[in-house]
């Protein structure tokens, strides 16, 4: 099994450590079984009290999953490994949101997309001064997944849609803001706390070892970010953030600008419906539905092609313009996938 990532028991935790920082700790389709199989086996062993998950390497928790592998083979027309590893993902990321013992994440620098899934669904989520939260996917053709929709409707007010169509990153303050976390405390104090949660098994530690948190710049910003983001559709929402001379609303417009329409579009409908659902398997099942089409047909491939294959950073979307977005193309990346649908069962 994989060195990228250690599993043991100590003391009275289970430990999870992402080991390879080299790589960002970027999430393969070995090391999200690898977290699986210790949550099983952890689950019924009175020994575990509870399940303790960090990163080695000051720069990332994990910065989402290795999608240069999945480009390689999606490229060359195989879909199947891909489908694959996010059925795997999507149920590790459920078993994580769901598990019987209290689950604590300390993380670290940059937490995007698949390092979400991992820290983001755990019962107590700390974060230090490094740390940096995004959902980028729409930047390369993607929606927010992994259980993101989830995290993203639940934030306030229109914040989801926002943070979900612009990839824009989060400090502490705001991330414990929008819902990402729950707890500040320096990283230097970190392996204390660890080493006493080892010994004791108890999470109530954690509460008791946080720190104040930071201040939210985005909590300066709902008010703008609500009368933009409740509209309702993409195209209306551009519209408002062009009729916005605000700094902020001008960068969130330019980031949008370079980001995939269909997957800003299917992200803000699967944010909305989560919003209704509240259902952590009816948001990671709705996400499968368009990670299961992205290779073929939607923006995912060019999308790694332009920001991390070639670089060139001018990907060519199949929709140019949101304003010529048929709703038809929405529709068609999000509805039911008949017997490939999600079932969060292993094969």
């Amino acid at each position: 099994m994989s060195a990228d990532i250690r599993t043991a028991i100590e003391g009275r935790v289970g430990r999870i450590t992402f080991a390879r920082p080299k790589a960002l700790n970027a999430l393969t389709h070995e090391m999200s079984l690898k977290i699986e199989a210790a949550l099983d086996a952890w689950a019924a062993d009175d020994s575990v009290a509870m399940v303790v998950i960090d990163a080695e390497g000051a720069r990332a928790f994990c910065a989402g999953g290795d999608i240069a592998a999945i480009y390689r083979e999606g490229i060359a027309g195989r879909y199947d490994g891909a489908r694959a590893f996010w059925r795997d993902e999507y149920r590790m990321n459920a078993r994580i949101f769901g598990y019987p013992k209290p689950v604590a994440a300390f993380m670290q620098g940059f937490v995007m997309g698949g390092g979400v899934g991992v820290g983001g669904h755990a019962g107590h989520r700390v974060v230090g001064d490094s740390i940096q939260v995004s959902m980028p996917e729409s930047g390369i053709g993607l929606i927010p997944d992994v259980g993101g929709t989830l995290l993203l409707a639940r934030a306030p007010g229109r914040l989801g849609e926002y943070l979900g169509t612009t990839g824009a990153r989060m400090g502490p303050g705001d991330a414990i803001h929008a819902g990402f976390a729950d707890h500040y405390l320096p990283e230097g104090d970190w392996p204390a706390l660890i080493g006493a949660l080892v010994e004791t098994g108890d999470p109530r530690l954690i509460d008791a070892a946080a720190r104040p948190a930071p201040d939210a710049p985005l909590a300066a910003q709902q008010a703008l970010v609500d009368r933009c983001f409740s509209r309702a559709t993409l195209a209306g929402i551009l519209a408002a953030l062009e009729a916005e001379p605000d700094a902020f609303a001008q960068k969130a417009l330019t980031a949008m600008r370079r980001n995939s329409p269909l997957s800003m579009a299917c992200g803000i409908e699967l944010i909305r419906n989560a919003r209704v659902e509240n259902d952590i398997h009816a948001a990671l099942r709705a996400e499968y539905r368009f990670t299961h089409r992205a290779m073929e047909q939607g923006d995912f491939l060019e999308g790694v092609r332009a920001q991390i294959i070639d670089k060139d950073r001018n990907p060519h979307w199949r929709h140019a313009d949101a304003a010529d977005l048929p709703r038809a193309d929405i529709a068609a990346m999000l509805e039911p996938l008949g017997a490939q649908e999600l079932t969060f069962e292993k094969e």
